[in-house]
This record gives structure tokens, sequence and C-alpha cells, in this order.
């Protein structure tokens, strides 16, 4: 038996999505249900895809079929396609099973020519309404089959109404479209060399095939990949009897809402136009009107779209997004689809609905993209407001931020404490930039990936950061920076997007983002069905209050490192690395001490009763030195050192690869004075908070351990500081590791016997485990994106064929040897909701992510467990 490729409206129904395209799917299913809709057919996404695997030629059987469906939509309508007395004109338009909305290609009004429009002319009546009609086939047709730029026809529209003294299409008298008509076909032959095809079975075959290309075009592939949709699904075509909202005064077209997409209030949103096709609308040709504005003009019609709203929400108890022909007072329906929303109408609308009774709470929850969520915690751009974008990078770290430009993190708190906001801009960032990036609005690099010093610090401090933007030229000795033939100067106003990786010319307003009660209920709903905990890579007080206010369980990851760079204490911490012998580091790491104790009692004080991972020092030492010749002759001058015994020692620590060098526990077993004084500090500060009331919950993490030895002489160290202060019976704490090492993933049944927590450092794990460096890889990452050597970026979404797989071989050596002990990720996938939902699918305990991103986990964790439950 052959293969089905043509299914009938009639013939499918909402469940063959994947067969049929979504929009073929509810196409299907509305005319099941009774609703007014066109007749036609659809072309599946398998004829699509063995189109392409077969040099774009057409699965054998396939143009039988089509001619068969042809034939019954003959019969349906008492039209014949090419018939010149009573023509049956069709449209065709692509719909893959995931909404792409504008990316692929859409034709109207096939099957018109020369005889045809006269033909349809006589049966309508109205002779300028078939000239529209056929003026429209030919700007589209050439536009999207016979690649025909649009801006010739639309530049001889232009012409024509400015010839004939009107301002709109609709202006434009028989004549005028009769001459247009000719003009239009002579741009198709002056252009291709050739006539515009004539006969309406070539126009039906070329328009299908051209719909199968556009599934490759460049906006096509591009939202894929933002949108992370698969590229070999392939697209469905969907062949439809053409009505006609241009036909007069009676007619119209319009889309539709049936709840607001931008708040997710209930009701009746939407636009429409009179004696219009449908692209007029989408593309904004004619300024349309709201939909409640038919009230008066149609209200018959209007009370009748009324009903449609409450049939398609009730049937599928979705917010539907709809496009609507009236043609000669009928109202049809053209499509369906479940509406695009921002993340604020997405939680409003699975709230309301879940109240209402349409949906149960775990549907309400699936119904909000953990992702989303980004939009409702940090500012937003005004939608609205004008913006010069002048290029594009990475979106590492969500949000809208607008500031004067800076290059300097120095002059960056200079201009802040004069009251000015700013955008500090790098080529790449450092650990020294920390206090710069601190008071920026937000921050931009030419280098470095998702995961680089930027992208990380500035989602942890929940800044906007566009990173890796690499058509920005930065020079920083200049002050300035330029795009193409753009110079940006320090003090020039900029803004970036975050969440979109936009870098903006000017000021753009902002609007804050919307967090109300709608939000904390659904994140009460998935609290209860989650099973993860989930914390917070957090150090800095606010950031982790902020934590906590996002519903943080406790501190995964405080980075010991990022304390040591406030004015106070980066000179300390210099000196100590400085230091030439035993006594001197001692001396350095004396004054840290109670800086360091302070800002654990704060951390303790916050996370009362909650516990708090604290990491021992972690990044080689030699990031904590100047690099250039004026930073280093003020540190001199600062600690009393020669500059040139500075450069030596910096020479002396500089590394061919400093993250495979000396850092993480290699540093206390070479100097354990450095972990020593961090462990009293860490155990000082827990008894100070304990006198105050305080319970704190303290759990040390050894990181970078590859072998089991290391782990023991760094335990030793800690515990003998214990045993040294007394505080064994007082003040219970933990040793755990980080699993960052992939020796440390495949012998985790020695560590476990040893440790009494894991947590996967999965950027390391992920550097080591591929033979990737995270910066560096950048560089062709995106490439190997594209070619699907890797679905998506491995610094982004944990690669669970390698680098989970090393992970689920470590949670099943630990348990093996210690069932209860507790395991969980701190690196930046413990915010990224797919990497969380593997975290649960292998028995992971707990997820720790950026303040920011806490809400997220927390929303992707009762995913997960909602997805368990369906397989």
């Amino acid at each position: 038996m052959s293969t089905k490729y043509v299914y009938a409206f009639s013939e499918g129904d909402a469940t063959m999505k994947n067969l049929l395209g979504g929009k073929g799917a509810n196409l299907a299913e509305m005319t099941k249900i009774g609703l007014k809709v066109p007749t036609g057919f659809t072309v599946t996404t398998e004829s699509c895809n063995l189109y392409q695997d077969n040099n774009c030629q057409y699965p054998e059987g396939l143009w039988a079929q089509l001619k068969d469906a042809m034939l019954e939509t003959e019969k349906l309508t008492g039209k014949g396609f090419g018939d010149a007395e009573n023509p049956l004109l069709m449209s065709v338009r692509s719909g893959a099973r995931v909404s792409m909305p504008g990316m692929m290609d859409t034709i109207l009004n096939l099957g018109l020519n020369q005889e045809t429009v006269e033909g349809l002319a006589v049966k309508s009546g109205d002779r300028r309404f078939a000239l529209d009609c056929y003026r429209r086939l030919i700007q589209m047709y050439g536009d999207v089959v016979l690649d025909v730029s649009m801006k010739n026809f639309e530049h001889a529209l232009e012409a024509k109404k400015t010839q004939k003294g009107v301002e709109l299409d609709t202006d434009l008298d028989e004549a005028a479209l009769d001459e247009l008509v000719n003009e239009f076909l002579g741009i198709v032959k002056e252009k291709t060399g050739n006539d515009f095809p004539a006969d309406p079975d070539t126009q039906l075959d070329m328009a299908i095939k051209s719909v199968f290309d556009s599934w490759n075009n460049k906006r096509a592939r591009i939202y894929r990949k933002l949108n992370n949709i698969p590229h070999d699904i392939g697209t469905a075509v969907n062949v439809q009897v053409m009505v006609f909202g241009n036909i007069g005064h009676d007619s119209g077209t319009g889309v539709a809402f049936t709840r607001n997409p931008a708040t997710g209030e209930k009701e009746y949103y939407g636009e429409y136009l009179m004696d219009a096709q449908g692209e007029d609308v989408v593309a904004g040709i004619r300024t349309p009107k709201p939909v409640t504005e038919m009230a008066q003009e149609m209200p018959s019609q209007y009370e009748e779209l009324k009903k449609v709203y409450g049939i398609l929400e009730n049937h599928y108890k979705d917010i539907q997004d709809f496009e609507f022909t009236i043609e000669e007072g009928t109202l049809y329906l053209l499509q369906t689809r479940n509406g695009k929303r921002t993340a604020q109408a997405a939680v409003k609308a699975a709230v309301d609905m879940m109240k209402e009774g349409y949906i149960t709470k775990e549907e309400a929850i699936m119904r909000v993209d953990p992702n989303q969520l980004d939009q409702l915690l940090h500012p937003v751009f005004d939608p609205s407001a004008e913006k010069q974008v002048i290029a594009k990078g990475l979106n590492a770290s969500p949000g809208a931020a607008t500031g004067k430009v800076v290059f300097d993190s120095d002059k960056a708190v200079e201009m802040v404490e004069n009251g000015e906001a700013v955008i500090l801009v790098r080529t790449e960032t450092s650990p020294e930039d920390i206090h710069g990036m601190f008071v920026s609005e937000g921050i931009l690099t030419a280098r470095g990936g998702m995961t680089s010093h930027a992208a990380v610090v500035a989602r942890g401090m929940g800044k906007s950061c566009v990173a890796g933007c690499d058509a920005i030229h930065v020079d920083e000795k200049e002050c300035k920076f330029t795009v193409g033939d753009i110079t940006v100067k320090e003090g020039d106003w900029l803004s970036i997007d975050g969440s979109i990786g936009e870098v903006i010319l000017g000021q753009v307003p902002t609007k804050e983002a919307a967090i109300g009660a709608d939000f904390k209920e659904l994140m009460s709903w998935a609290d209860e069905i989650r099973t993860l905990h989930v914390k917070t890579n957090a150090e800095v007080p606010r950031d982790v209050q902020v934590a906590k206010d996002f519903g943080a369980e406790g501190i995964g990851l405080a980075r010991t490192e990022h304390m040591f760079f406030g004015d106070d204490r980066l000179p300390w911490i210099q000196r100590m690395v400085l230091a030439t012998d035993e006594t001197e580091r001692k001396a350095a790491l004396d004054k840290l001490l109670p800086m360091q104790r302070h800002d654990f009692e704060e951390v303790f004080t916050i996370m009362d009763k909650l516990p708090v991972i604290i990491r021992l020092l972690d990044p080689p030492l030699h990031e904590f030195l100047p690099k250039e010749d004026e930073d280093i002759q003020a540190l001199s001058q600062t600690l009393g050192i020669s500059a040139e015994e500075i450069k030596k020692t910096a020479e002396s620590l500089a590394e061919f690869n400093p993250m495979l060098g000396f850092r993480g526990c290699r540093l206390g077993i070479i100097y354990p004075e450095i972990n020593a004084m961090q462990a009293r500090a860490i155990f000082e500060a827990g008894m100070n908070v304990q006198a105050k009331g305080i319970n704190p919950i303290i759990q040390i993490e050894v990181p970078l351990v590859g072998k089991i030895d290391e782990f023991i002489l760094i335990r030793k160290i800690i515990d003998g500081v214990a045993q040294e202060m007394g505080i064994k019976d007082k003040l219970p704490y933990q040793v755990g590791t980080m699993i960052e090492v992939p020796r440390a993933a495949l012998t985790a049944d020695e560590i476990a016997r040893e440790a009494d927590f894991l947590s996967f450092g999965t950027n390391d794990l992920t550097q080591m485990t591929s033979g990737f460096s995270r910066d560096d890889a950048v560089k062709f990452l995106g490439a190997y994106v594209d070619k699907n050597i890797y679905s998506k970026n491995p610094f982004e979404t944990i690669d669970q064929e390698g680098v989970g797989l090393l992970m689920k071989i470590c949670v099943d050596k630990a348990r093996q040897v210690k069932p209860d002990i507790e395991i969980g990720i701190c690196g930046e996938h413990g915010g990224e909701p797919e990497s969380v939902k593997f975290c649960h699918r292998i028995g992971l305990d707990d997820v720790s992510c950026s303040p920011f991103r806490v809400p997220v986990a927390r929303l992707a964790a009762a995913h997960a467990v909602i997805e368990g439950k369906s397989k």
C-alpha cells in the first residue's frame, strides 16, 4: 500500500500535529468541531523531509495524490481550478508541528491568470476586486517562488498611488489596478527572463515546493536554533480554498487572541481591517482597528466572533491565536494555534484558567516555560519604544540596561558615585573588574561565552550582560568601540538587552519586572510538586538575600575568591600571593581572616537554618595580580614591593593552561595555611552567629579533587582547625567536594567513603570531558550546533550523552557505598531547564544556580516531575 501524503481537513484532528503540522492539525480539528473552515487539504511533514532528502524532488505518488485532492475540492466547491468561467482559487501556507510565525512562506490567490481573472470578475461582479487578487498573487508569488525582490513590486505600487494621487491601496480604482497588474507582470519578465506562470497546476506545484524550500531558509533556521526546535521535523503545507476579505465593504480580515497575549487578561483582543486580505494586517500595510470596533461596524459578525472566542478556548483550553476572514458577511476561520505570550501573560493565564476550571494545577505549571521567567525577574525594554540595534552578541544574562559607556572598572565606580548610570564595556572581563561590574547597569564584552567570567558574574548579580559580541571592536586605551562605521565613545548612551543579546545605540525606556500574586501562586504549586531542592550560587549579602526572596533553599556554592576583590581586601590577597615565605603569607592571611569571618557571618545570618556550601579558594593565584604596567606600579606603591618583583612573581605563576594548573585543592596542598585560615574564618563565623540565636548549617567544599588522597589531605587541615578550636560537638559541619575532574567521577565510590556530600561543577567537568576551553570554544561551538555535531552548546545545556553519562556513573558509584549521600550540581547548568530535568532523572538531591535563575530552576524541577509521570 502506498504512503498517504495528503490528508483532507475532514480526515485529521489535533492529535496529528507531528504528521500534519500544527496548522493542518488545527484546521482539521476546527472542521471536526463544526466551525466554518474553508475546505482544503494538508501535505504532510513526512513529504517535506522526503523532498529534502531526495534532492528537492517529490516522493513518488505525491503529485497524483495532490491532483486527486484538488479534484475532490472542486467537487465540494462546485468550482474549477483554472476554470475561466468559475475559477477556484487556493492559498498555500506552511505549518510545522511547532509554531514558527512568519518564518516560512505563504502564497494567496493561486489559480489566477489573464483568463481566470476575468472569470472571477464576472462571477463576483467586481472587476476591481479580481484585479486586486491578481496583483497580490503576482507580488507574493514573484517574491516567494520566483525570487523577485518584494521591493520591486512595492516601489511600483507606491509610484502608482503617487501617480493617481491616492494614499491607500484600496483607493486605487479598476483602471489603476489594471495598469498595475501589467506592470507587475513586466517586472517578473524583466527580473526572471520568463513570463509569469499562467498554468494553475504549475503555480500549485512551484508554490508547494517553495514552502518546502522555506523550511531551510536562513530566518527559519535561526528561529529554530533560538527556540530549540529540531531541524529535521519538516513543515507541512496547507492548501486551502480562498475566501476573500477584499471583496468589498462587507468583507474583511483579522487576527485575534482569546486573551490578551501581553497581560493574560481575559478580553476580546485582536485587530481587523475591512476590504483587505490577511497579509495586510500582519504586514502592517494599513493600520488595523481594535476588534471591539466591529461591534459598531459589523455587529452581527462581532457577536458571532465572540462566540468563536469561547468555542476555541473551551475546546483547546489555552490561549488561542486565530485568523479569520469575513467574505460578504460570512465569518470563516483560517487557522488557530496556541498563542505566543509574554511571561506575565503566561503566568496570569495559567493561574486564571486553573481557577476557571479549564486545567489542573499540573497543566497550569506546564503552561509556563521556565525560560520565560527571566522576563518577569529582570527589567525589560518598553516594546513600543523605537530603538537602533547596532550589534548582537550572546544573551549571557537577561534584563534591560541603559547607561553611559565606560571602559574601566575604576572609572565606572567613579561615575556611579557621581550619580551616573553606566554600561561597562570590555574586550573581556576579569575578576579585577568585579567592582565595576557591581556598580554597572549592565556589561558588554567583545569576547567570551555563556559561561565566561562576565556571563557567570553578571547572572549572579542579576545584571544584564551581552557577551561575545564580536561585531564590536573595543579600544580600551582610546576609550571607544566601533561597529561598522559607528563609533561609540566613553560617556555616550548605550542600551543592552541581555535577554536577546541586542546592543542598542542611545537610551531606551524600560519597564519594571511584573511580579505579583499570580507568580507567587504558580510557584507555590510548583514547590508542592518538585522533589529537587533549589539552592543558589551566591556570596555577596545582597545576592544571597535576593536568592532567598526568590525561594532558594540554601547556598549550593559560595565562591570565597569573590569575597577578596573589595578595595580593603584585594591588597592583602595580593600581598599573600607575593609572599616569599610562609611567615609573610600567614601575616597577610591573618589580615584577611576577620574580613572572611564577617562575610560568612552575614551569609549565615541571612540563610539561618538553611545549608550553606562554602567552596575553598579555587582560582589560580596569578589572577589576583595586575597585568598592565600602570596597575603594577600602583600596586608597588601600595605594598612597598618593587614593580620588578611583582612582574617576576606574576611571570613565575603564569601557566599555559591555568584552568588545568595550580588551582583548587592543589593550592591548599602546597599552601595549607590558606585553607586553614578559611576554615578558621568559617568556624569563628559559625560560632559567633550561633551565639546570637542563628542556626548555621555549614558545608565546606574542596574544589578540583581528582584523587581521593587530595581530599583526605585537605579534610585533615579542616578537621585539624576544628579540633584546635574545640568545636567538634558545638558546631556541626560537613566536608565534601566538587566533582569537576573526570577521574573524580569515575572513582566516586572511593571519594564518597570520605566525603559528606558531592556537588558537580559542570563547567569544568564539561571542559575536561570534552576537551573544550569554555572561553575559546565560543569560536567554533556555534558551527558545531549548526552542523548538528552537538544539538546544543554543551556549556549552556548538559551534554547528556557524554558529560551526563559521566555524572550518572558518578551518582551510581557514590550511592553504592553511601546510599544517602547528598549529591547536587552547582555549575551554571543548575539553572538551565533541560539540565535541571536531567538532574532530576539521574537522582540528584539539589541544583544550585545564580539568584535570578532560582525561580526558573524551581519551575523546571516541577516540570521534570510532571513529565516523568507522563512517560
